[in-house]
């Protein structure tokens, strides 16, 4: 991001060099008048500040505004000049979290102040509107994310909490820094500042003043203003498990149906689908779309039809009870619902080497973000996998690495990956594809800096140099917390339909007069969605079907047991 330039006392607007900061039309700000005020703005004045939750969408009618980082502290610097016809704002602006930035008039002039519940609404209704500002928004926040801004993570990079902290703020694409304490000069300095015992590590530092010392994810969640994690919700009609492309189709379609909707994840929104660089092959979006905006997009629907989305809510139980269903969570709450979504998506497989775990987090991935590309640098880094993931990855990481080697176990790239993808992979000239080649040992002390990798056709061993190893081999099923409560597969995916039926309890189906759904489970109204599903596709645009499928499935489940409302779902 460009940061201000001064040019004889007036300040220079940043260029829109990455869509980030578009001008809204005399139109489009005339509409907007009708919604909120028009303000007159003074020099110096903060109007809005970091680490508080934003109150007012603001576009400038005149004048300019200057956004800061780290605002009166000791790393301010300036972020971005905004003048006429721009709106300030990120992402968390529509998802309710802490503002992290200030926004301070440079130029006095006049703004347009919207409240923020109107505008959200004024952006799930306005397709013109809503899709300028979403993308506005999201560029914003990659870019905040690639200057290190927001709250800072301090601990070892030998740390399981650490890499723990590191992940939830990756995972839910929020702005932070990590300050290593094995090798950064800052760390000792900051531990001193805030009189931190090196066994209080790690901790996050917020606003240059706020300490938490090692906090759980949801302690992480409450300062930085994501949605209430706290799971009590009495009653609702669904309640969904998952918060991946599944979990929200679900959740969209349940809220839009009219009933109470309610979904919990253990990480962040999104599951492995937000992970991804570009999905190039999702119905509608001919470009492409990354992971990140789809997830976002999905989220402001889910919450334009008022579904509750909490995170991070770790479920650990599910009991049936009257005809309905109790479900437990790990803090020790619970929630009653009549219905259950189970779309919790899959856990990324673990690369079995000598000495990969203290790596993880530090050159060893099992995601590849614009956070973990930002640590490759201009490197060579490696890529394990033969799916869509691992080329998808491939792909982005190719623009950040100065050489991208592709590491596959079997002996043809389209076994397992998309032509489209395979044709992008071997014509791109940073990747190198490297057949029948597995990964045996890694190497380097603090950091990874090479692997040792075999060919498994021929034996022959030899090194590579990487800063970065990103594995992508395969997932397994979240679902260790239903064994002996529903019918799983050998493998842990959850059964429905005709295979549920073959393995439940014939007398409890007998009463109801029917068998399962076709994404019904062994228990009456619960329902499977998308990757967790027994023989799923795993494909994003089939966990969102499925995802609505399920909601279509929990409407006849209630007619049937006499529940429906009849104008839900009309």
């Amino acid at each position: 991001m460009n940061a201000a330039e001064h040019q004889h006392g007036a300040v220079r607007e940043t260029p829109d060099r990455h869509g980030a900061f578009p001008r809204l039309t005399p139109e489009q700000l005339q509409d907007l008048t009708a919604h909120g005020e028009r303000r007159r703005t003074a020099e110096g004045e903060v109007l809005y500040r970091e680490g508080e939750p934003f109150r007012e969408f603001l576009a400038i009618l005149s004048g300019t505004v200057e956004i800061l980082h780290d605002h009166g502290g000791p790393d301010e610097r300036t972020v971005a000049v905004h003048g006429p016809g721009r709106f300030l704002g990120e992402l968390g602006l529509l998802e309710g979290q802490a503002a992290f930035d200030t926004a301070v008039v440079r130029e006095a002039g006049e703004i347009l102040a919207v409240p923020v519940e109107r505008q959200r609404a004024l952006v799930g209704s306005d397709p013109v509107l809503g899709d300028l500002i979403l993308r506005a928004y999201l560029g914003r926040r990659y870019l905040l994310i690639g200057l290190g801004a927001g709250f800072r993570i301090l601990g070892s990079c030998y740390s399981r909490d650490t890499l723990r902290l590191r992940e939830f703020a990756a995972r839910n694409r929020l702005p932070h820094r990590w300050v290593d304490l094995e090798r950064d000069k800052e760390a000792e300095a900051l531990l001193r500042r805030f009189a931190i015992r090196p066994e209080e590590t790690p901790v996050v530092l917020w606003k240059g003043e706020r300490v938490l010392r090692n906090p759980s994810n949801a302690e992480l969640a409450r300062l930085i203003g994501l949605r209430d994690p706290s799971p009590e919700t009495g009653r609702c009609d669904v309640l969904v498990v998952g918060a991946g492309p599944a979990g929200l189709a679900a959740a969209v379609y349940g809220a839009s149906d009219g009933l109470t909707t309610v979904t919990v994840d253990a990480v962040a929104t999104g599951g492995q689908a937000a992970t991804s660089s570009r999905i190039e092959n999702y119905l509608g979006f001919p470009s492409g779309i990354s992971g990140g905006e789809l997830i976002e997009r999905a989220v402001l629907q889910a919450h334009k039809f008022g579904a509750r989305l909490m995170v991070p809510v770790q479920v650990s139980g599910l009991t049936p009870q009257d005809d309905e269903y109790v479900v437990t969570f790990t803090d020790g709450s619970r929630a009653r619902t009549g219905a259950v979504v189970l779309a919790a998506g899959v856990w990324y497989r673990r690369l079995e080497v000598p000495g990969i775990d203290r790596l993880e987090g530090n050159g060893v991935y099992y995601a590849a973000t614009v956070h973990e590309a930002g640590l490759c640098r201009a490197d060579p880094v490696a890529v394990v996998g033969g799916g869509n993931s691992a080329g998808q990855a491939a792909l982005f990481l190719a623009e950040h690495a100065s050489r991208v080697h592709l590491l596959v176990r079997g002996g043809d790239l389209n076994a397992d990956m998309s032509r489209y993808l395979v044709d992008q992979v071997e014509q791109h000239p940073t990747i190198q594809v490297s057949l029948h080649t597995e990964v045996r040992s890694v190497g380097g002390e603090e950091k990874l800096e090479s692997l040792t990798v075999e060919d498994n056709a021929t034996n022959e061993r030899h090194e590579l140099q990487a800063a970065a190893l990103f594995v992508f081999i395969g997932a397994r099923p979240r679902t260790e917390w239903l064994r002996g409560v529903l019918g799983l597969d050998e493998k842990g995916f959850v059964l429905t339909g005709v295979d549920a039926q073959a393995a439940a309890d014939a007398n409890q189906w007998a009463s109801l007069g029917r068998g399962p759904l076709l994404l019904e489970t062994t228990l009456p109204g619960v329902f499977a969605a998308g990757d967790v599903r027994s023989g799923s596709v795993k494909r994003v645009a089939s966990a969102t079907g499925e995802g609505a499928m399920a909601i279509r499935l929990v409407h006849e489940h209630r007619e049937r047991r006499g529940t429906a409302d009849p104008e839900v779902g009309r």
